[in-house]
């Protein structure tokens, strides 16, 4: 069993990278082509159970609506006494053992319930998720996957599905614990990965969280934290964690161009660009133990921290 934990948690940090890669495909950053991008990031992203043209649409509302209160796409935080189920547990639960309770339920369930019911998104969405794209008439301020990208979402789908019969047909081969340990670990991990990644770039004691009134899309491009794990994890996941910033100043720099692009970035606008370069579990539960509501902060119309 430990060497079967290890070879998923190799595995599977180094699939991050190709995550990447997807992800990149899904901003048109990886190639001039755009039947490249879309048919390299559907194949990526289906081989790991993601709908791709789903979450390209989604996580295009995420870009344009960074630490947004209320159309925010992503890790979407609880203001402080509305009498949240999170804030309930917070307050009621010793903060050491709530940092890895929170760390635990973020890594081992955040992809999956995001990807299912949107979960971390802002109230201007129907909690639909990514794999049905017809929402109820006036549910939501925004409609999710509005035209042609109902279809997509379908296409999507249909991505998935074919996934899994290859995983079915794969176990009813070898059996189902040969297709966990050699591709249900890894899998784990990576959606561990990317939910790692995403909190922490955007949930900082330093970053800020707008309400429509203050809300600009410079302010929420730099609402972003650059984070150095190591010089291994910056390479297998394409330097996305030590340039993020930039990635959301300009969506189209391919992950070779971002280095250079975050040192111009730095240079012109030094006191825009946080960076925290404090070890990664420590990290983790720090964000998990403390950056779990927010208020208002004083002086601003609807700006929290």
């Amino acid at each position: 069993l430990p060497a079967w934990a290890l070879y998923a948690a190799a595995c599977g940090t180094a699939a991050t990278g190709l995550w990447v890669i997807a992800h990149e495909c899904g901003h048109g950053a990886f190639s001039e082509s755009r039947l490249v991008n879309d048919g390299v990031g559907f194949l990526l992203h289906s081989a790991m159970l993601v709908p791709y043209f789903a979450w390209q649409r989604t996580h295009a509302l995420h870009h344009s609506n960074t630490n947004h209160m209320e159309r925010g796409q992503t890790h979407v935080p609880k203001v402080a006494g509305q009498g949240s189920k999170r804030e309930g547990i917070y307050r009621n639960m010793e903060k050491d053992k709530f940092a890895w309770y929170n760390a635990v339920i973020h890594l081992v369930l955040g992809w999956p319930a995001y990807l299912l019911a949107g979960e971390s998104a802002g109230p201007a969405y129907a909690p639909t998720g990514h794999f049905w794209p017809h929402e109820p008439v006036g549910a939501r301020e925004i409609d999710t996957f509005p035209g042609q990208w109902k279809h997509k979402v379908l296409l999507a789908d249909a991505g998935v599905a074919a996934a899994l019969c290859l995983l079915a047909y794969w176990a009813s081969q070898a059996g189902v614990m040969t297709v966990f340990a050699l591709y249900g670990g890894p899998y784990l991990v990576v959606n561990a990965w990317l939910v790692t990644i995403t909190w922490l770039q955007h949930t900082h004691h330093d970053l800020h969280h707008f309400g429509q009134r203050d809300f600009t899309w410079v302010k929420g491009a730099f609402s972003t934290v650059d984070r150095d794990w190591g010089w291994l994890l910056d390479v297998l996941h394409h330097r996305i964690t030590t340039t993020h910033v930039a990635h959301h100043v300009c969506e189209r720099i391919p992950h070779y161009h971002a280095v250079r692009a975050t040192e111009a970035l730095r240079k012109a606008f030094p006191e825009l660009c946080l960076r925290d370069d404090t070890p990664l579990l420590d990290a983790l539960l720090g964000t998990a133990r403390a950056c779990v509501l927010v208020e208002p902060l004083p002086g601003t119309a609807d700006t929290y921290h």
